[in-house]
């Protein structure tokens, strides 16, 4: 039998009670234990987290029972938790790695199971390609799927449920001086999409001076009325509730926390890649850090420019943090980020982590003593103006080799009247313009979804380079 279980660009993500069962999960968990016995030592251990989704929690049990079997001990969240604090909970309890079941930003309809190794991070390429064999094996019937009861293997002390906030909170308490942003008095606007973010930045900021409205804080896994990716279309609520209440900045989080979106005091939707610049400009000019930034392809351009200003590198990789973040460990980078939203640290985990994202954001506010729009405004001071949007367009998986045979064949001397500098096929298909611009069309890795990015030097300009976009694609 093939196997139907792929990872994309974070783990494996497929539609509840199509491909995603229970037997599945339990075959990605049998993988996962494998993995840990071949390669981790004599001892292995493992954490498994889990998001808000539709029975995350009975997939979180039914991979412990695979894992106790085999013989890894098993710490498993008694809560759903965000991604980066399962993932943090690796390094504070020493284990082989970390499951969390979660499909992210996906739609209601979806889960998924993320693997992370032992550095707290995505899972290479190179692990992803060996746990995907293991998988493989369990179809091919050179492997079993071993299984003990939930409740026998909490009985035996081989699962054993744990609290993952307080060693979190600790690491965030040294990262940054939480006091100093509780008491500046700030009122944000939260919307954590009706996922595991929900309630931690109340948890973590509020009960002085600093105010945090917080909407679609509580369990929905429909995710009524919104897709749980924190991007401009998705942020309407978000953007009223700042403006209602008069709100100094508005943070949004994934369905798994870490991704985040940022609205600012006008209600108005801070670009992802302003955001990777703004947290650039925190770390090197506020903080006087210095390191290298490590970008996927699609994040912005001004990061070169932060580059040339700071004397720092910056190193450009595939679209996925399985990418960005061993470019971060290799490099000790600064901070990794990518056009998702999803942004790493040093001195943290090699993962993004919409919390310290989100945290360091305000006390960049607040050390600059500017309002969101205010601080774009400096940036574009230092490194020009720059504007960018994507589209995304569905469409029936049998159309994809067209599209691909159609993008490989294509090879413009200019698009909307600017040369073409350059063409690339890094992931997916890149236009560098003569005047820096730059258009990408590229497919989801977890979606049938094409994906079209520009950045560019106007509003209108952007528009005109999507519709480009939408044209070199066939649409």
């Amino acid at each position: 039998m093939t196997s139907p279980i792929k990872f994309g660009t974070d783990g494996w993500r497929a539609i509840i009670a199509e491909d995603y069962t229970f037997d599945n999960v339990r075959i990605c968990a049998q993988a996962v234990a494998r993995f840990l016995l071949d390669t981790a030592g004599p001892k292995p251990s493992l954490v498994v987290g889990y998001d808000t989704r539709f029975n995350s929690e009975h997939f979180a049990a039914a991979t412990a029972e695979v894992t106790a079997a085999n013989g890894v001990k098993t710490y498993i969240c008694n809560k759903a938790a965000p991604t980066p604090v399962v993932s943090y909970s690796i390094l504070d309890r020493h284990a082989s790695g970390a499951v969390v079941i979660t499909a992210s930003h996906n739609p209601s309809i979806y889960n998924g199971f993320k693997y992370k190794p032992e550095y707290a991070g995505s899972a290479s390429p190179e692990v992803v390609a060996k746990l995907e064999s293991r998988i493989d094996n369990v179809f091919a019937g050179q492997d079993k799927v071993k299984r003990l009861r939930f409740e026998d293997a909490l009985a035996q002390g081989v699962v054993e449920y744990i609290d993952p906030d307080p060693a979190y909170f600790a690491q965030l308490a040294r990262l940054v001086d939480l006091e100093t942003i509780r008491s500046a008095g700030l009122k944000i606007a939260v919307d954590s999409m009706y996922g595991a973010g929900a309630g931690y930045f109340r948890r973590l900021l509020g009960g002085a001076a600093t105010q945090i409205i917080e909407i679609h804080s509580e369990r929905n896994p429909l995710f009524p009325g919104l897709s749980p990716e924190p991007i401009a279309r998705n942020l309407g609520a978000l953007s009223e509730a700042v403006r209602a209440n008069g709100a100094a900045v508005g943070l949004a989080t994934d369905g798994d926390s870490d991704r985040i979106g940022i609205v600012d005091e006008h209600g108005n939707y801070v670009t992802q890649l302003q955001v990777f610049a703004l947290l650039a400009l925190y770390l090197l000019e506020v903080r006087g850090d210095r390191g290298a930034l490590v970008k996927s392809l699609t994040t912005t351009s001004m990061a070169y420019r932060l580059g040339e200003l700071f004397g720092v590198p910056v190193i450009e990789t595939a679209v996925g943090f399985k990418y960005v973040g061993p470019q971060m460990i290799k490099h000790n980078a600064l901070l990794g980020g990518e056009e998702s939203g999803g942004f790493g640290f040093r001195g943290h985990i090699p993962e993004r982590d919409a919390l310290v994202a989100g945290l360091y954001f305000l006390d960049l506010m607040i050390k600059m003593k500017r309002t969101p729009s205010q601080l774009i405004e400096y940036l574009y001071s230092k490194v020009g103006p720059h504007y960018y949007d994507r589209v995304d367009i569905e469409f029936p998986p049998e159309k994809r080799q067209a599209m691909v045979d159609r993008l490989t064949s294509t090879t413009p001397a200019s698009i909307d009247g600017t040369a073409v500098k350059s063409i690339d096929r890094i992931d997916g298909f890149r236009f560098v313009l003569e005047d820096g611009s730059w258009l990408l069309i590229r497919f989801s890795g977890t979606e049938p979804i094409l994906r079209i990015y520009t950045e560019t030097t106007s509003p209108e300009r952007v528009k005109e380079l999507l519709e480009e976009g939408k044209r070199l694609a066939g649409f």
